[in-house]
Protein backbone atom coordinates (compact mmCIF):
# COMPACT_ATOMS: atom_id res chain seq x y z
CA UNK A 1 0.00 0.00 0.00
CA UNK A 2 1.36 3.27 -1.04
CA UNK A 3 2.74 4.97 2.04
CA UNK A 4 3.31 8.56 2.66
CA UNK A 5 4.90 10.92 5.58
CA UNK A 6 3.86 14.06 6.95
CA UNK A 7 5.27 16.38 9.50
CA UNK A 8 4.69 19.97 10.21
CA UNK A 9 6.55 22.44 13.33
CA UNK A 10 5.77 25.49 15.19
CA UNK A 11 7.31 26.72 18.16
CA UNK A 12 4.72 28.25 20.94
CA UNK A 13 5.19 30.76 23.67
CA UNK A 14 4.13 28.56 26.33
CA UNK A 15 6.20 26.05 28.30
CA UNK A 16 7.10 22.28 27.34
CA UNK A 17 4.57 21.07 30.31
CA UNK A 18 1.42 23.23 29.77
CA UNK A 19 1.80 21.93 25.46
CA UNK A 20 2.30 18.34 26.20
CA UNK A 21 -1.06 18.87 29.10
CA UNK A 22 -2.84 20.15 26.94
CA UNK A 23 -2.52 17.99 24.10
CA UNK A 24 -2.78 15.06 25.98
CA UNK A 25 -6.40 15.48 27.14
CA UNK A 26 -8.88 15.27 23.79
CA UNK A 27 -11.28 17.30 25.46
CA UNK A 28 -9.31 20.09 24.58
CA UNK A 29 -9.16 19.50 20.45
CA UNK A 30 -12.56 21.13 19.60
CA UNK A 31 -10.45 24.44 20.44
CA UNK A 32 -7.75 24.02 17.73
CA UNK A 33 -8.87 20.97 15.45
CA UNK A 34 -8.05 21.20 11.84
CA UNK A 35 -11.09 18.86 11.08
CA UNK A 36 -13.41 19.92 13.49
CA UNK A 37 -13.49 23.17 12.66
CA UNK A 38 -15.14 22.11 9.02
CA UNK A 39 -18.32 20.75 10.37
CA UNK A 40 -19.25 22.25 13.59
CA UNK A 41 -22.28 20.05 13.91
CA UNK A 42 -20.37 16.57 13.61
CA UNK A 43 -20.99 14.20 17.20
CA UNK A 44 -17.58 13.99 19.40
CA UNK A 45 -17.56 11.55 21.85
CA UNK A 46 -14.63 11.98 24.00
CA UNK A 47 -14.22 9.11 26.51
CA UNK A 48 -13.52 9.36 30.25
CA UNK A 49 -9.82 10.74 31.28
CA UNK A 50 -9.74 12.38 27.86
CA UNK A 51 -7.18 9.86 26.11
CA UNK A 52 -9.70 8.72 22.95
CA UNK A 53 -12.11 10.15 21.10
CA UNK A 54 -14.60 9.22 18.38
CA UNK A 55 -15.94 11.65 15.52
CA UNK A 56 -19.19 11.31 13.00
CA UNK A 57 -19.93 13.30 10.27
CA UNK A 58 -22.12 13.73 7.77
CA UNK A 59 -18.97 15.25 5.91
CA UNK A 60 -16.35 14.93 7.33
CA UNK A 61 -16.73 10.91 8.18
CA UNK A 62 -16.06 9.14 11.36
CA UNK A 63 -13.34 7.51 12.62
CA UNK A 64 -11.59 7.18 16.15
CA UNK A 65 -8.50 8.29 18.03
CA UNK A 66 -6.95 7.11 21.05
CA UNK A 67 -3.53 7.70 22.88
CA UNK A 68 -0.87 5.05 22.65
CA UNK A 69 2.22 6.11 24.82
CA UNK A 70 2.94 9.04 26.69
CA UNK A 71 6.46 10.38 27.55
CA UNK A 72 5.69 13.47 29.34
CA UNK A 73 6.79 16.27 28.47
CA UNK A 74 8.72 15.27 25.26
CA UNK A 75 6.64 13.08 22.98
CA UNK A 76 2.76 11.95 22.56
CA UNK A 77 1.91 8.85 20.43
CA UNK A 78 -1.43 8.59 18.84
CA UNK A 79 -3.60 6.62 16.71
CA UNK A 80 -6.30 7.40 14.56
CA UNK A 81 -7.95 5.43 12.42
CA UNK A 82 -10.47 6.70 9.68
CA UNK A 83 -13.97 4.39 9.69
CA UNK A 84 -15.44 6.44 6.61
CA UNK A 85 -15.01 7.62 3.65
CA UNK A 86 -12.77 4.72 3.64
CA UNK A 87 -10.79 2.60 6.39
CA UNK A 88 -7.00 3.61 7.05
CA UNK A 89 -5.00 3.95 10.37
CA UNK A 90 -2.58 6.33 11.01
CA UNK A 91 -0.12 6.68 13.56
CA UNK A 92 0.85 9.94 14.66
CA UNK A 93 2.63 11.55 17.29
CA UNK A 94 3.67 15.01 18.55
CA UNK A 95 7.60 15.62 19.90
CA UNK A 96 7.92 18.65 22.27
CA UNK A 97 11.18 20.64 22.65
CA UNK A 98 12.04 23.09 24.75
CA UNK A 99 13.38 26.54 23.28
CA UNK A 100 14.11 30.30 24.29
CA UNK A 101 10.74 31.32 23.25
CA UNK A 102 9.37 28.49 24.89
CA UNK A 103 8.20 25.18 22.63
CA UNK A 104 9.36 23.79 19.03
CA UNK A 105 6.36 21.45 18.27
CA UNK A 106 6.31 18.98 15.46
CA UNK A 107 3.32 17.14 14.35
CA UNK A 108 4.11 13.74 12.41
CA UNK A 109 1.89 11.14 10.35
CA UNK A 110 2.49 7.88 9.20
CA UNK A 111 0.12 6.39 6.99
CA UNK A 112 -0.41 5.11 3.93
CA UNK A 113 -3.75 4.74 1.46
CA UNK A 114 -5.57 2.03 -0.10
CA UNK A 115 -3.62 0.61 -3.33
CA UNK A 116 -6.00 1.95 -5.79
CA UNK A 117 -5.61 5.09 -4.57
CA UNK A 118 -2.16 5.13 -5.17
CA UNK A 119 -2.19 7.96 -7.65
CA UNK A 120 -3.23 10.33 -4.45
CA UNK A 121 -0.37 9.84 -2.73
CA UNK A 122 1.35 13.50 -3.10
CA UNK A 123 -1.76 15.27 -3.17
CA UNK A 124 -2.54 13.60 0.44
CA UNK A 125 0.54 14.84 1.58
CA UNK A 126 0.08 17.93 0.35
CA UNK A 127 -3.68 18.08 1.70
CA UNK A 128 -2.75 16.80 5.14
CA UNK A 129 0.46 18.76 5.78
CA UNK A 130 -2.22 22.44 4.96
CA UNK A 131 -4.19 20.11 7.35
CA UNK A 132 -1.62 20.17 10.16
CA UNK A 133 -0.62 23.51 9.60
CA UNK A 134 -3.93 25.00 9.80
CA UNK A 135 -3.92 23.19 13.16
CA UNK A 136 -1.02 24.28 14.75
CA UNK A 137 -1.47 27.66 13.61
CA UNK A 138 -4.98 27.72 15.56
CA UNK A 139 -2.96 25.50 18.71
CA UNK A 140 -0.22 28.36 18.58
CA UNK A 141 -3.18 31.40 19.01
CA UNK A 142 -4.92 29.36 21.72
CA UNK A 143 -2.05 28.60 24.19
CA UNK A 144 -0.82 31.90 23.94
CA UNK A 145 -3.97 33.81 23.79
CA UNK A 146 -6.92 31.68 25.08
CA UNK A 147 -8.51 31.83 22.27
CA UNK A 148 -8.47 31.18 17.96
CA UNK A 149 -9.51 33.82 16.24
CA UNK A 150 -11.30 31.96 13.53
CA UNK A 151 -15.48 31.39 13.58
CA UNK A 152 -17.04 30.38 9.94
CA UNK A 153 -20.48 31.10 9.70
CA UNK A 154 -21.89 28.52 7.26
CA UNK A 155 -24.52 30.76 4.91
CA UNK A 156 -24.73 27.77 2.29
CA UNK A 157 -26.20 29.03 -1.21
CA UNK A 158 -26.60 32.48 -2.04
CA UNK A 159 -27.10 35.00 -5.10
CA UNK A 160 -23.93 36.93 -6.10
CA UNK A 161 -25.12 39.81 -8.81
CA UNK A 162 -21.69 39.72 -10.47
CA UNK A 163 -19.33 42.36 -11.84
CA UNK A 164 -16.83 44.28 -14.10
CA UNK A 165 -13.44 44.21 -12.42
CA UNK A 166 -9.91 45.73 -12.91
CA UNK A 167 -7.18 43.80 -11.23
CA UNK A 168 -3.70 42.73 -11.19
CA UNK A 169 -3.28 38.70 -12.15
CA UNK A 170 -0.46 37.30 -10.21
CA UNK A 171 1.59 33.85 -10.09
CA UNK A 172 3.22 32.76 -6.72
CA UNK A 173 4.05 30.00 -4.12
CA UNK A 174 1.97 29.56 -1.40
CA UNK A 175 4.06 30.88 0.98
CA UNK A 176 3.80 34.49 -0.80
CA UNK A 177 0.50 34.98 -1.48
CA UNK A 178 -0.10 37.24 1.37
CA UNK A 179 3.10 39.27 0.46
CA UNK A 180 2.08 39.85 -3.23
CA UNK A 181 -1.70 40.10 -3.01
CA UNK A 182 -1.00 43.30 -0.37
CA UNK A 183 1.42 44.72 -3.12
CA UNK A 184 -1.38 43.70 -5.71
CA UNK A 185 -4.35 45.47 -3.83
CA UNK A 186 -2.05 48.67 -2.93
CA UNK A 187 -1.57 49.24 -6.62
CA UNK A 188 -5.42 49.18 -6.95
CA UNK A 189 -5.47 51.42 -3.58
CA UNK A 190 -3.35 54.12 -5.60
CA UNK A 191 -4.62 53.82 -8.75
CA UNK A 192 -8.14 54.18 -7.68
CA UNK A 193 -8.06 56.85 -4.63
CA UNK A 194 -8.50 59.55 -7.11
CA UNK A 195 -11.59 58.07 -8.59
CA UNK A 196 -14.04 57.54 -6.21
CA UNK A 197 -16.92 57.44 -8.67
CA UNK A 198 -15.33 54.48 -10.42
CA UNK A 199 -15.60 51.85 -7.75
CA UNK A 200 -19.52 49.91 -7.39
CA UNK A 201 -18.61 47.63 -4.86
CA UNK A 202 -16.07 45.86 -2.17
CA UNK A 203 -12.65 44.34 -3.23
CA UNK A 204 -12.63 40.30 -4.11
CA UNK A 205 -9.99 37.76 -5.35
CA UNK A 206 -10.59 35.40 -7.31
CA UNK A 207 -8.33 32.49 -7.15
CA UNK A 208 -7.77 30.49 -10.56
CA UNK A 209 -5.17 27.95 -9.26
CA UNK A 210 -4.45 26.85 -6.26
CA UNK A 211 -1.67 23.54 -6.64
CA UNK A 212 -0.69 22.47 -3.16
CA UNK A 213 1.25 19.94 -4.28
CA UNK A 214 3.92 22.61 -6.66
CA UNK A 215 3.31 24.78 -3.68
CA UNK A 216 1.91 27.35 -6.44
CA UNK A 217 -0.90 29.88 -6.72
CA UNK A 218 -2.37 31.75 -8.92
CA UNK A 219 -5.00 34.53 -8.47
CA UNK A 220 -6.35 38.42 -9.08
CA UNK A 221 -6.62 41.13 -6.74
CA UNK A 222 -10.02 42.81 -7.82
CA UNK A 223 -11.98 46.07 -7.53
CA UNK A 224 -15.37 46.20 -9.00
CA UNK A 225 -16.26 49.06 -11.19
CA UNK A 226 -19.03 50.71 -13.00
CA UNK A 227 -16.77 50.89 -16.44
CA UNK A 228 -13.52 49.57 -17.35
CA UNK A 229 -11.61 53.61 -17.25
CA UNK A 230 -9.46 54.09 -21.01
CA UNK A 231 -6.15 54.18 -19.12
CA UNK A 232 -5.20 51.59 -16.86
CA UNK A 233 -1.75 51.05 -14.72
CA UNK A 234 0.70 49.05 -15.95
CA UNK A 235 0.45 44.94 -15.74
CA UNK A 236 -3.62 45.44 -14.85
CA UNK A 237 -5.90 43.46 -16.30
CA UNK A 238 -9.79 43.65 -16.75
CA UNK A 239 -12.87 41.16 -16.58
CA UNK A 240 -16.23 39.96 -14.80
CA UNK A 241 -17.79 37.70 -13.07
CA UNK A 242 -21.22 36.19 -14.51
CA UNK A 243 -24.23 36.66 -11.76
CA UNK A 244 -24.36 33.60 -10.24
CA UNK A 245 -25.39 31.33 -7.12
CA UNK A 246 -22.25 30.94 -4.82
CA UNK A 247 -21.84 28.18 -1.90
CA UNK A 248 -20.94 31.07 0.72
CA UNK A 249 -18.92 30.98 4.04
CA UNK A 250 -18.03 33.63 5.99
CA UNK A 251 -15.00 33.86 7.99
CA UNK A 252 -14.11 36.17 10.82
CA UNK A 253 -11.01 36.10 12.09
CA UNK A 254 -7.39 36.95 11.09
CA UNK A 255 -6.15 36.24 7.46
CA UNK A 256 -3.77 33.88 8.34
CA UNK A 257 -6.80 31.05 9.56
CA UNK A 258 -9.06 31.99 5.95
CA UNK A 259 -7.73 28.65 5.40
CA UNK A 260 -10.40 27.16 7.43
CA UNK A 261 -13.11 28.53 5.57
CA UNK A 262 -11.54 27.16 2.17
CA UNK A 263 -10.89 23.74 3.56
CA UNK A 264 -14.31 23.79 4.43
CA UNK A 265 -15.49 24.89 0.99
CA UNK A 266 -14.00 21.65 -0.16
CA UNK A 267 -15.42 19.50 2.53
CA UNK A 268 -18.50 20.35 1.81
CA UNK A 269 -17.74 20.43 -2.71
CA UNK A 270 -16.58 16.31 -1.93
CA UNK A 271 -19.36 15.61 0.33
CA UNK A 272 -21.56 16.49 -2.65
CA UNK A 273 -23.85 19.03 -0.84
CA UNK A 274 -22.79 21.26 -3.72
CA UNK A 275 -21.62 20.80 -7.13
CA UNK A 276 -19.31 23.27 -8.75
CA UNK A 277 -19.69 25.06 -11.57
CA UNK A 278 -17.23 24.67 -14.17
CA UNK A 279 -15.81 27.73 -16.11
CA UNK A 280 -16.24 30.48 -12.86
CA UNK A 281 -13.07 30.53 -10.33
CA UNK A 282 -14.18 30.57 -6.82
CA UNK A 283 -13.17 33.85 -5.27
CA UNK A 284 -13.32 35.71 -2.05
CA UNK A 285 -14.62 38.86 -0.78
CA UNK A 286 -13.47 41.28 1.82
CA UNK A 287 -16.62 42.55 4.11
CA UNK A 288 -13.98 44.65 6.27
CA UNK A 289 -10.95 46.08 5.09
CA UNK A 290 -7.08 46.03 6.63
CA UNK A 291 -6.72 48.45 9.50
CA UNK A 292 -10.50 49.37 9.89
CA UNK A 293 -11.10 46.84 12.43
CA UNK A 294 -8.87 44.63 14.48
CA UNK A 295 -7.46 41.77 13.29
CA UNK A 296 -10.13 39.38 14.89
CA UNK A 297 -13.14 40.96 13.67
CA UNK A 298 -12.08 41.03 10.30
CA UNK A 299 -14.84 39.32 7.91
CA UNK A 300 -13.94 37.23 4.63
CA UNK A 301 -16.79 35.65 2.52
CA UNK A 302 -15.52 32.67 0.32
CA UNK A 303 -17.80 31.62 -2.14
CA UNK A 304 -18.12 28.93 -4.70
CA UNK A 305 -19.86 29.02 -7.51
CA UNK A 306 -22.87 26.94 -7.75
CA UNK A 307 -23.85 24.70 -10.71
Amino acid sequence: MPAFHVEKSIEIKAAPDVVYTFLSDFNNWRMWSPWLILEPEAKVTVAPGGKHYAWEGKRTGSGEMKIEKENPPQRLDTTVTFLKPWKSTSSTWFDIKPVASGTHLTWYMDSSLPFFLFFMKKMMTAYIGMDYTRGLNMLKDYLETGAVPSQLNFKNITDYAGCTYIGFRTSCSMDTVGEKMKADFGKLFTFTKDKPDLLSGIPFSIYHKWDVVKNKVEYTAAFPVKTVPANLSAGAVTGSIPAVKVNTIAHTGTYKHLGNAWSAQYNMQQAKVFKWKKGIDPFETYLTMPGAVPENEQVTEVHFPVA
